[in-house]
């Protein structure tokens, strides 16, 4: 019953998102009519620098009209020593696309080598930080996500069924820039796979992450964040022993066009999906850390502002104003 409330929940997300993005212009910010930004509210700006704090996402997504492109690298762990060249001989990768269809609504994709995942996604900011004839403390933002693996199936003699590399993801971000330097958000989530290790793993886990970053210059900063996984949900002798809570320290630097992010984490998964489960395994105490790095850029590819004030003009007209 929960998995079929999930998988419904986000096809109707889907939905949703499918019909904007086909719409034409016009038809598109004409379904936004009920939502356009007042006049007077000022919504802050650039509470994180982009779209991910270090692993997990921030609560920033791209303008409407810009695609944001993403590669991220995740090393061995330093202490393999110096034959494995202190981690730097294993990599893993994401490559993801996320597009902006307005200032408050995204949708994207992408895939890992690890697991050998496909994602897609999808994001509304329900509320926006703001200032002026609004004053709104914090942003607060919805995720959902489903995910599928596509690697060899481990016991290829059973009756595997393709749901069984599906999982889902719904997650809660809220947060906060409390002065220009310094902005917080906290992060409860939720991870439904469809298939688990045994019988006594719970196909549903729990997580509360939290993160920050604090500026030292403009285009400078430190950021930091922890996922704590709720226990007892992971029991199989395979998984448990090594599944941990992660954490991850970084530092980002603004050049341009790009934003460049380094890290070190006792986490090897670039997604929701990833750092839940054993992809986390590594103790910082044991020098299971891994470094790593993320590389954004940004693609205008509509004036989704110049569209705004095309409508906007039609309307007065239309009104004969």
């Amino acid at each position: 019953m929960l998995r079929s409330i999930l998988t419904s929940s986000f096809l109707l997300l889907a939905l949703f998102v499918s019909n904007l993005a086909n719409a034409q212009d016009d038809d598109l910010l004409g379904l936004l009519d009920s939502i356009d930004e007042p006049k007077g509210i000022e919504y802050t700006p650039a509470t994180f620098k982009t779209t991910r704090v270090i692993t997990s996402r921030s609560v920033q997504t791209p303008a409407g009209g810009d695609m944001q492109f993403l590669i991220a690298h995740r090393f061995g762990r330093v202490n393999g020593g110096w034959r494995d060249f202190f981690g730097l001989d294993q990599a893993n990768i994401r490559f993801e696309f996320e597009y902006g269809i307005t200032d408050w609504l995204s949708v994207g994709w992408g895939r890992s080598n690890v697991f050998k995942m496909w994602d897609g996604f999808v994001r509304a900011n329900v509320l926006r930080q703001s200032t002026g004839k609004l004053k709104m403390p914090v942003t607060l933002q919805l995720l959902a996500s489903v995910a599928m693996t596509s690697g060899q199936w481990s016991q290829p003699e059973r009756d595997n069924k393709i749901s069984s590399r599906a999982s889902y993801v719904y997650q809660l971000i809220l947060a906060r820039k409390i002065t220009r330097n310094l902005s917080l958000q906290i992060m409860p989530t939720m991870l439904h796979k469809n298939l688990v290790r045994s019988r006594a793993d719970k196909n549903d886990l729990f997580m509360v992450g939290a993160s920050g970053r604090y500026l030292l210059t403009r285009s400078f900063g430190v950021t930091m964040e922890y996922h704590y996984l709720i226990p007892d949900r992971i029991v199989s002798p395979i998984d448990a022993p090594k599944t941990d809570h992660s954490f991850s320290i970084g530092i980002d630097l603004e050049t341009g066009g790009h934003v460049f992010q380094i890290m070190a984490t006792n986490n090897l998964g670039m997604s929701e999906h990833q750092y839940f489960t054993s992809a986390t395994n590594g103790k910082w105490l044991d020098g299971d850390i891994h470094i790593g790095f993320n590389v954004n850029r940004v693609f205008t590819l509509a004036n989704y502002e110049k569209m705004k004030q095309k409508k906007e003009a039609k309307r007065l007209k239309k009104e004969g104003k």
